[in-house]
């Protein structure tokens, strides 16, 4: 079941029946299905153009993280055409949240969907206007935190149940150097297994990490070339 994490402040104290559905984060809650899959024993650098493991390019939209956009992020990147992006002020909702009638259970929600190792949630890019069931997050952490491979690998850390984790570095359309991660989670309720991808930058305001879930492996696979795409043109803001 997907609990938006743009919206948290609002459904945070209705999500505490679904927690244990979520994996410990807002990356494995794109929704609640899942289908057996493993990650590619090494994933390619699309730098050089946009199309994703099944074939498909995706069409450009406008541009995301420069002033005035959607989201102001310390990078800029490419859209897919359709897809909405909404921004996240993780720390007002967050207080909000403590606020709650629930009092430390909505904070500890809030948390979770809004928080993943040294990382926070800033931009939520939604695919469901494109056709697909699934976001690409948008996650910032504070200037001095550690290189890009170890964020990425704290990220994952932070995240339960995953496995077959596979690194490997490139470098951004914008000519950043980046570390990616494929890799597998397992919902332990729903015992189903999905595929998930992720790569990190560091940038002089912090680490970014954008991250690509969906319902399962199959919705992944259809949204990769948005990921693609966002690689190759991701630059300092």
């Amino acid at each position: 079941m997907q609990v938006r994490v743009g919206t948290v402040g609002s459904r945070v104290i209705a999500a505490a029946a679904l927690a244990a559905l979520l994996g410990g984060c807002a990356g494995s809650a794109d929704d609640d299905g899942g289908k057996s899959a493993s990650p590619s024993a090494s994933a390619k650098d699309t730098s050089a153009g946009g199309t994703g493991a099944n074939g498909k390019e995706a069409a450009r939209g406008g541009m995301i993280g420069a002033s005035g956009s959607a989201c102001e992020l310390p990078v800029s990147f490419a859209l897919a055409k359709d897809w909405k992006a909404k921004s996240i002020d993780a720390e007002k909702e967050l207080a909000k949240a403590s606020k709650g009638e629930d009092g430390d259970l909505s904070g500890a929600l809030a948390d979770t969907f809004l928080r993943q190792g040294p990382v926070t949630a800033a931009c939520e890019i939604d695919a469901k206007p494109a056709g697909n069931i699934g976001f690409l997050r948008v996650w910032t952490g504070k200037p001095g935190d550690a290189d890009a491979d170890g964020v990425l690998r704290a990220f994952v850390a932070a995240e339960d149940n995953v496995s077959k984790e596979k690194y490997h570095s490139f470098r951004t359309g914008g000519g950043l150097d980046a570390v990616e991660v494929e890799y597998l989670y397992t919902s332990k309720l729903l015992e189903e297994t999905k595929k998930e991808s992720a790569f990190a930058v560091s940038t002089p305001e912090g680490p970014v990490v954008l991250h690509l879930g969906g319902m399962d492996t199959e919705e992944h696979e259809e949204m990769r070339p948005a990921y693609d795409l966002a690689k190759q043109t991701l630059k300092l803001a």
